[in-house]
Formats: C-alpha cells, structure tokens, sequence
C-alpha cells in the first residue's frame, strides 16, 4: 500500500506541476498578444486586452487548481482531518471557479456586447451558472456548518432533551 500512496503523490505531484506551466504559457500567450498589438498598430488593442483578460482569469482558475492537487493531494497525500476541514478546502476551490466563471463572463459580455447583442445569451448563461455556484456554495455551507455542530455537540443534544 506504501508503493500505491507514494505514486498517487507523484502522480498528482507532476499534474500538477503540468497545469502550473500550462497556466503560465497562458499568461505569456496572453501578455505577447498585447505586446504584439502595441507593436503593430492594425490590431485593435482592446479586443486583444479582452483576450488577454480572459486567458490570464483561465489561467488563475488552471494555477489554482494545480495549486489545490500540489497541496492536497502530493504533498498532504491523506484524507480529511475532519468535516471542517474538507469544507474550508472545498469552498476555497469552488471559490476560485466561480471567480474564474464570473469574470470570464464579464469579458465576454464586453466582447458580445461590442460585436452583437444577440451573442449576449452565452455570457448570460454564464453569469447564471456563477449565480447558481454561489447559491450551491451557500447551501454546502450553510448544511456543513449545521451537520458539523450537531456532530461536535451530540452530548448537549442529549442533556438538552433529558433535563426537560
């Protein structure tokens, strides 16, 4: 079982060493495109500052992922202390996807919007499933934090209902 945990970890270790790279040639993909448009005076700069936005946010959301694979899967390489835990690690997660939904919607509004407003329907999709990840967020917190505290108070829960 010690052979399987050590390659699990290395595994995980070199994906996500491989989306860290790959995030970084997003960002040097997105920041040579703007340097070219500064260059060359026919290409629009904005459009090319949209992009860019859009490829650095995308590449934030791949950063952190393998940020979360390098810290808790190569380098933890162990399963939950406890609920509490899990929930912090989760949401920190789930947080950056919907950040790097939400702001990929806001470009993309921008670009629609700029190009035709019948395009508008994928970034309003968008901005619905950043809502709708929120609100999910919202509930997995709002349930975990309940199931926790009744799970750390359970003798309360029986004095409570023995005293009455």
């Amino acid at each position: 079982m010690r052979v399987f945990d050590v390659l699990t970890r290395a595994a995980f270790g070199v994906a996500s060493l491989a989306l860290m790279l790959l995030a970084c040639a997003l960002i040097y993909y997105a920041g040579s495109g703007v340097w070219e448009s500064v260059r060359v005076p026919d290409r629009d700069l904005g459009q090319t500052a949209l992009e860019a936005v859009g490829y650095t946010v995308i590449a934030i959301a791949v950063f952190d992922v393998g940020k979360y694979l390098l810290e808790e899967e190569a380098i933890r390489g162990r399963e939950m202390r406890n609920a509490g835990e899990a929930r912090r690690s989760l949401t920190k997660f789930v947080s950056t996807i919907i950040i790097a939904v939400l702001l990929e919607a806001l470009v993309t509004v921008f670009e629609a919007g700029k190009e035709d407003a019948r395009l508008m329907i994928y970034p309003t999709l968008l901005l619905l499933a950043g809502t709708l990840l929120i609100v999910g967020l919202g509930v997995y917190q709002r349930l975990s934090v309940s199931s926790e505290t009744q799970a750390a108070d359970p003798a309360e829960d029986d004095q409570g209902r023995s005293g009455d």
